[in-house]
Order: C-alpha cells, then structure tokens, then sequence
C-alpha cells in the first residue's frame, strides 16, 4: 500500500481523474435524464451523449487545473468530491433537484428532521463515491509544476481545455439547445455545480446588507362590524405541512382519508388551490407576505411587514404556535411558542416526536384567558417526510403495509403512499378536533369563532420517479403545487361579519392561490388598510352589504 502511495502522479492527471469521477459517477441521474430527453440510448443519439460527456469534463478540468496549486488542491478536489457524492445520492433516491430554494430548505430545517433523511445506503453511497476517493487524493503524491513555467502550463491546460469543450459545444449546440430548454431541470442535476451555485446564492442572500423592516399596513383599522360588538373573536389560522390535496378524500381521492371533516357541518373545501412555493422556506413567507408568487423574492419579504403584523396594527393578539421548524421569520414581531420539543410524560409526544394535537394544548385555557380579539396560527408537522409513519400516532395507522423507514428504495410505492394517507387520515383528525374546540368555544364562552386552513405545499410519491418537494416551480409537478386548504365559521361569525356560506361554498371548485390569502384574512375580519387587495379577497364578492 505504502508502495502504491509512493509512486507520483502529477497534478493534471489528478484534476483529469476527479473531473472524470465527478462527470461519470457523481452525475448518474443527470446522464439518464438527458438520455430520455434527448431520445434514448440509441446509436444515432451516442454521438451526442459522448460529445456532452467530453464537454462536461472539460469544463470541470479546466475549472480544477486553475485550483491545482499545492496546499489547496487537495482540499478542493476532497470538498467537491463529497459534495458531489452526497447530492448525487439525494438527487438520485428522492427525485429532487439542488437548487437554492432546496438549500435553503436544508439549511433551515430542523436537526430532527434532517436526520430523517440518513440511511445506511447514504452512508454506503457516500462512502463509494465520496469518502474512498478523498482518502485516495489525500494519500496521493502529487507532483505540481512549479514557478512560472508551472503557472503557464497550468494556464495552458485550462484554456485548452475550455477552449476543445467551446468548440466541441459549438457543434453540437444545435441539438443540446433545444433539449437545455425544455429540460431546465438539468442545470439543476448535474454535480457539483448546482450545489456550489445554490450554496452562493442562498449565502448571498443570507450574508447581504442587513435588511431593514418597512413598515406595511400601519393604517389598518377595524371595520364597520365591529361597531358596538361586545362579543370576542377567535381566529385560528392552521399552516398546514406537506399536505398534497390530491390525497384528501374531500377532492375525490378513492381513500377515505377525511372521514371527520367530511361530517362538519359548515365546512368549505377550496379544491383548486395552487400553492406559492414547493418547500416551506419559501412558500410560508410568501403566503404571509403582500407579494404574491409572481412578485415574491426572500429579499422583499423579509425586508417588510406581513398578514401577522397588519393584523397587530388592527388591534388583534396574534400568536404563532409551532410544531414544525419555525415560522421563518413571519413571526418575528408577534407572540411565539415552540411546542416540538418534547418533554418527558407529555401524552402527545413519542420520543423525540411530538404529534400536532400538542398544538391545540391549552389553546381553550389560552381563549378564556385572553381580553382582546386573537387569532392564532398553529403550524403543523404535518406530513413532512420522508418519515411519514413518525408522524401520527399508532392509533392513526388505517392504511397499510406502510414503510417504515426513510429508504424509499427498500418499500414500494403503495407502501410510501398508505404510510403519507394515513398522516392525512391524522391531519383530518386534528383539523375536526380543532373545528369541536371553536365550536364549544363559541357556544360556552359567547365567542364568534373561525378556522382557515391551508398547506405550505405539497409532496410528491413517485411520480415520476420524484419523492418529497422543493421542486423549482418552473417545472415542478401538481403533487408539489397542488394543495388543500378549507374554512370553517361558527354561525356568530359568519353572521356578525355578514358572509353568505352559500355563495363561498358556490365558489369552492374555482382557481384560488396563496395569493388569496393574505387579502381574504383581512377581509374575513373586516380590517381597513390600503394594502388589502379586493380582487384577491374571497370573501368580498360572499359579503352581504358590501
């Protein structure tokens, strides 16, 4: 061994051998992707695969050579070596691509979650492909040219190279264009450069000017039917997780996975609604946000106001109450409780797993107690995967086999899929439970009550070959972007601010958005301010009077 650590390999060969390691190996997915997009293995079709081989080498070779230099070549080659094995690995067992909303996603994510996602076949595939070359490129004895004539041999090695992949590209342009268009995905699957891009451009955003919060809203005021009111509100507003509106029996799916909401009296179900974002980093700031998907960036909301704070500035008590990773910053001025961590002896708790009825937790002692008008919003754990069978408790186990372990590769689809329909069968459950508890608190404490609930996003199953979410949104599939959300008002409230249930049932099968929401709370409220967009208001054309 020692003899074979021995014998020195010049440091072209090196950057040569790991940009042929991290165009082969580290970027299967990427290669099976652009065979099917580009019409298959076939003979007329190799020319072009190996053509796109050599290109993608090339530039990797010529990138590494202009790194080749003694005491940080060996660091560099390792880092991108890991990086590339670790996210082949997700790419290929998930169906998901890297990009900076999905770094974003991992860097905001709690560590209990994160965890979830490790298996003994990461630790296998990261092993191969990862571990084992960066122990071979730290033993290696690399001999680097040195001085000037190093300099320009290196300068020499890169522009050759970069200048044979230009030519080469040139030539093949006219069939790869098309193809890079219509499968923008594939800038997003190739290893490393989608992480190191991603990585930069979450880094960016994070390590930029310090963001000063403007003000939004300040003018809001409650409306005309709050006049002479002596009685209370409650408004819960429930951020659902993970939850794919395909999967809810309300929508027609063949399972019945909302066998409780399904007998609410007064219940409305919102059966198109289209979602803001595919991951919880930016599809929770963006629904609390004035913005709108189309206008929407992390900059823009986080640098002014949101729904929860107009709604402080109308004179309501808002708290957030949370059982998943934060409110990602949508909180930040009003009152918070972290509820996912567990404690010894807490009955909706296992492990390390707390369940989200840990939410609705003294909620009726917190209404009685309270003097002002509340609303409240409880964030959910949901349906957040890939651990779907952690996330309700054994009573909730209707489906099955499930899988139980976060290797999808070691369970069939409809094993994935019953583990997922039985969170949905436990999110009914809380979601009916939660709709019992503002019912009883609007007949015993003379309280006009009301329950909004909506997901941050959806999740994929295998279509496709896709698991989980965080797909860009310009390509990402309906399971992502498809999503449930319901309103549920106790007679007090619906009267008291005058909106016809009728009519809003009427409009249940209609295109919404996220983009709803924002406005449709104010509105529901009855909450004056500038910043309320009618044309997004659901309730404005089902408000009596109006």
């Amino acid at each position: 061994m020692d003899k074979f650590f021995a014998r020195r390999i010049s440091a072209p060969l090196l950057t040569l051998a790991v940009a042929l390691l991290l165009a082969s190996a580290g970027n299967l997915t990427f290669w099976s992707t652009l065979t099917r997009a580009t019409g298959g293995l076939t003979l007329n079709n190799l020319p072009l695969l190996l053509g796109s081989f050599v290109i993608i080498v090339l530039f990797f070779n010529a990138f590494l050579t202009l790194a080749s230099f003694r005491f940080i070549a060996k660091p560099v080659l390792i880092a991108l070596v890991l990086i590339a094995a670790s996210a082949s690995y997700f790419i290929a067992a998930y169906g998901i691509v890297i990009d900076k909303a999905m770094i974003q996603n991992v860097f905001e994510t709690d560590t209990r979650e994160a965890l979830e996602l490790f298996s003994w076949k990461m630790v296998l595939t990261v092993g191969l492909l990862g571990l084992l070359p960066s122990f071979l490129i730290a033993r290696a004895n690399v001999g680097f040219p040195q001085g000037v004539k190093g300099l320009l041999k290196r300068l020499g090695i890169a522009g050759g190279s970069l200048l044979v992949a230009v030519l080469l590209l040139f030539l093949l342009f006219k069939s790869l264009a098309p193809t890079v268009r219509e499968h923008r995905e594939l800038r997003f699957l190739l290893t490393p450069t989608n992480t190191i891009q991603a990585v930069h451009g979450y880094l960016r955003g994070r390590w930029s000017t310090p963001v000063v919060i403007a003000p939004l809203g300040r003018d809001a005021m409650k409306g005309q039917t709050w006049v002479g009111q002596t009685r209370r509100t409650v408004t819960i507003l429930v951020v659902g997780e993970t939850a794919r509106a395909k999967n809810f029996s309300l929508n027609g799916y063949q399972r019945n996975t909302n066998p409780l909401l399904a007998r609410q009296a007064g219940l409305i179900n919102f059966s198109q609604v289209s979602s803001c974002g595919t991951a919880t980093a930016v599809s929770v700031p963006c629904v609390f946000s004035a913005l709108g998907r189309e206008h929407y960036s992390e900059t823009k909301a986080a640098s002014q106001e949101g729904l929860l704070d107009v709604l402080a500035h109308a004179g309501f008590q808002v708290l957030w109450r949370d059982n998943n990773s934060g409110c990602k910053g949508v909180c930040a001025r009003v009152g918070f409780e972290d509820l996912s961590q567990a404690k010894p002896g807490d009955p909706f708790c296992a492990g390390d797993e707390c369940y989200d009825e840990r939410l609705l937790a003294g909620l009726p002692d917190l209404i009685r107690k309270s003097t002002g008008n509340l609303v409240v919003v409880l964030h959910q754990k949901g349906s957040h995967g890939p651990a779907y069978a952690r996330r309700y408790p054994a009573g909730f186990g209707r489906f099955g086999p499930v899988c139980n372990t976060n290797e999808f590769e070691k369970c069939s689809r409809e094993s994935i899929e019953a583990a997922y329909d039985n969170t949905i069968l436990y999110t009914d459950y809380f979601l009916s439970k939660t709709i019992d508890l503002l019912r009883q608190t609007a007949s015993n404490e003379g309280i006009d009550t009301a329950m909004l609930y909506f997901s941050d996003h959806g999740e994929s199953l295998g279509e496709n070959n896709m698991y989980l979410h965080g797909a860009p949104y310009m390509f990402a599939p309906s399971e992502q972007t498809h999503v449930p959300m319901m309103l549920w008002m106790s007679d007090g409230f619906s009267s008291r601010f005058h909106i016809d249930r009728t009519c809003l049932a009427a409009r249940r099968d209609q295109p919404m958005s996220h983009d709803n929401v924002f406005h449709s709370v104010l509105g529901m409220l009855d909450v004056n301010t500038a910043v309320l967009n009618p044309k997004l208001d659901l309730f404005r054309a089902c408000t009596r009077g109006s």
